[in-house]
């Protein structure tokens, strides 16, 4: 996916949403080790690469979800991290998402010259159940960060957030459910109550995906397709929309009277019209592989 960037990969598991972490499931049918990390160094740089006219692969305006297949704040990362950093204030016209089960690291993990926090620096944390929303999210209002947002997947017990919502530092909350080997069930009661918390403090909520087991009204759905899960997360009807999210992005300075009016534009297609990622999503890339298919 175009709109990923994962400079390092490979993880260590901290608390229950590890249990079965998606990639460690995908690593082992590859015949790999998840907990083994690495830095990605065909794709480090992956922000800073450009076209031959040289403008940005990755425009102004997208938005990379950063560690996908690890933790940004991990430990082992220690020594890689500045440099990411560097690529990401260069990047000052691109919205870096970071998502972490480790906020209690943080703080000491930031650049000198962070300030009170970076525009183009959406941070997430974790919060799978209960236990972990009351562990991380107070860890969250205490760090120097302009954008905050709350990830509850894997979704795997009821959240009660209002008291923090009501608090207005979160923009945005992301659901959804577990997937792959041993996925535990996600209820559809869970999922509409986190909704109604978020739309009656006017909170941004993503509900993306169902996972592979979903409860409505006492029946179980089996869903290994996680096409179909994003098509019923999007039918349930519990996606909204709050206030609006405003990043103040920085033109790089060797762009500014070349490329600084290529700002990215969404493009969607056909099928993207009942994904449950679709408010989440870059768009279409453009790849051409759907012709393919």
């Amino acid at each position: 996916m175009h709109d990923i960037w994962n400079p390092w990969h490979g993880c260590r598991k901290v608390s229950e949403g590890c249990a079965h972490c998606y990639m460690y499931f995908l690593d082992t049918m590859r015949q790999q080790d998840g907990s083994h990390i690495y830095k990605v160094k065909n794709n480090f740089k992956y922000p800073l690469k450009k076209n031959r006219d040289g403008s940005y692969k990755v425009k102004s305006g997208e938005q990379l979800r950063v560690c996908m297949t690890s933790d940004f704040f991990l430990e082992e990362a220690d020594k890689w991290r500045s440099e990411a950093w560097e690529i990401m204030k260069k990047r000052s016209d691109v919205v870096f998402f970071l998502l972490t089960k480790r906020p209690q690291r943080v703080e000491k993990c930031l650049p000198k010259d962070w300030g009170d926090g970076w525009e183009n620096i959406f941070f997430h944390v974790t919060c799978e159940n209960q236990k972990r929303a009351d562990e991380r999210i107070p860890i969250l209002f205490d760090l120097p960060f302009k954008h905050k947002g709350i990830m509850v997947a894997p979704f795997i017990g009821r959240v009660e957030i209002e008291s923090y919502l009501k608090q207005n530092r979160i923009e945005q909350v992301i659901a959804g459910g577990e997937n792959y080997d041993g996925a535990r069930p996600l209820r559809y009661e869970w999922v509409k109550s986190l909704y109604e918390q978020c739309a009656e403090n006017d909170v941004t909520f993503h509900f993306f995906e169902t996972g592979t087991r979903f409860i409505k009204d006492g029946k179980l759905y089996e869903m290994p397709d996680k096409q179909l899960q994003s098509k019923m997360a999007y039918q349930s009807g519990l996606n909204y929309a709050g206030k609006k999210i405003e990043f103040k992005l920085e033109i790089p300075e060797a762009q500014i009277g070349l490329f600084e009016n290529d700002f990215y534009e969404k493009k969607f297609r056909e099928k993207c019209e009942f994904c449950g990622s679709k408010m989440l999503c870059n768009g279409c890339s453009d790849c051409g592989r759907c012709g393919k298919m």
